[in-house]
């Protein structure tokens, strides 16, 4: 008579843990919690360091109206400029990377795809460079037919000669996050299971109805993902804007002298500012802290109400 099976202690109770599975578990769990202490501690030091600015009278504050009345300008370059370089960024990012993916030949995708990675390694200041010393004297007659044709529309009133305003530095940060958003693009349209997009061929769609319809609602979350990465080096950049930009009062005029982004303004005045006009400076910087959490929070947002309905998850 055969003896009752016993069940092994790997059966009865829970699995052993090899020492690697603990040491990896503790490593990653304390990675986690690096970043939190980080974001902690960045927010905690801004808050601490711009406290004098949030409380001192108005008067005392550049400008003498205020602190809000000091930030907000700096606000309204910050976001415009950001906002139309992922404009302008995302649908030629998007087609780069479709092509890559669907259309360009095997070796000429891979030497597209390189030169767009390579691209992303150039340092912003030589964007600025670019953008100052080539770029914006060649945009000149674009403002004044803008200036002639559309000078009614307060944004595009009273034209700079010179180039050197908000549009174009829009256009060179849109330029810089290219690559961020391609590259994210790219990979996200190649990850589509073949046999989604061998379905909607063998229904009779077309090689474009086949993208529409399911390599792009596929790659939509990766998508954005990659354009809110974008969004925030555009929120965040700094050297490109200040070559670029002649600082100066604030206008509603894209094509115009004046305005200024929080980098730019924190980069520019930062290395000689002390007591309350430091403080300042990282009161914007706080500022500009919250508009990126908050960007990127809504980004993942967006990316987790259409996972649900992408195929991603």
């Amino acid at each position: 008579m055969n003896a009752p099976a016993t069940s092994s202690p790997r059966t009865r109770g829970s699995a052993v843990r090899r020492p690697g599975d603990v040491l990896f578990g503790g490593a990653s769990l304390g990675s986690a919690v690096l970043i939190l202490l980080v974001l902690a501690g960045v927010a905690v030091f801004l808050v601490l360091e711009a406290l004098p600015a949030l409380t001192a009278p108005g008067e005392d504050i550049t400008g003498g109206r205020g602190l809000w009345a000091y930030i907000w300008p700096m606000v309204f370059g910050t976001v415009v400029a950001s906002v139309i370089a992922m404009v302008i960024a995302t649908p030629i990012a998007i087609g780069i990377a479709l092509f890559v993916s669907h259309y360009a030949p095997r070796r000429l995708g891979r030497a597209v795809g390189f030169v767009i990675d390579l691209l992303a390694a150039v340092p912003s200041v030589v964007f600025g460079m670019w953008g100052m010393a080539v770029f914006a004297p060649r945009l000149g007659p674009l403002y004044a037919w803008l200036e002639a044709n559309l000078g009614w529309i307060p944004l595009f009133a009273d034209a700079s000669a010179s180039g050197r305003t908000l549009l174009t530095a829009s256009i060179v940060l849109a330029v810089m996050i290219l690559p961020i958003i391609t590259s994210v693009s790219r990979e996200v349209f190649l990850q589509t299971p073949r046999l989604h997009e061998e379905a909607a061929l063998a229904l009779g769609a077309t090689k474009w109805e086949m993208i529409r319809t399911a390599v792009i609602p596929f790659g939509m979350p990766g998508v954005i993902g990659g354009t809110m990465l974008g969004l925030g080096r555009a929120l965040g950049e700094t050297m490109a804007v200040a070559i670029i930009l002649s600082p100066g009062a604030f206008t509603w005029n894209l094509i115009g002298s004046g305005n200024v982004t929080i980098p730019a303004e924190i980069a520019l005045n930062f290395p000689e500012a002390s007591g309350l006009r430091l403080s300042e400076l990282i009161a914007a910087g706080l500022v500009l802290f919250v508009i990126t959490l908050a960007v990127n929070l809504f980004a993942r947002w967006i990316v987790d109400r259409r996972a649900a309905f992408s195929g991603a998850n």
